[in-house]
């Protein structure tokens, strides 16, 4: 005798035929707004050219944003591999 799956399983997913899940969705959404974030760190600096901002040298714009934006696109590739 066939057993039916029961559709409201815990293990199934929402639909079988989409590759992707909610979940998937949401963890994609956040690597987006991790890579914003980091593009706004890095954003900034004097519009003038005649002067010399120092601030581009800044800890945030050299070492946190770049690793903010890598970090979003390692979230991207987790979200986007990963069967939830």
């Amino acid at each position: 005798m066939k057993k039916s799956r029961n559709a409201s399983a815990p293990d199934a997913p929402e639909n079988p035929r989409l590759p992707l899940t909610r979940r998937n969705y949401l963890v994609l959404l956040a690597g987006v707004g991790v890579i914003l974030l980091g593009l706004l760190l890095m954003a900034g600096g004097s519009s003038s050219p005649e002067t010399f901002d120092y601030d581009v040298f800044s800890w945030r714009r050299i070492t946190l944003a770049p690793i903010l934006v890598v970090g979003g696109f390692a979230i991207e590739i987790y979200g986007l591999m990963k069967r939830f």
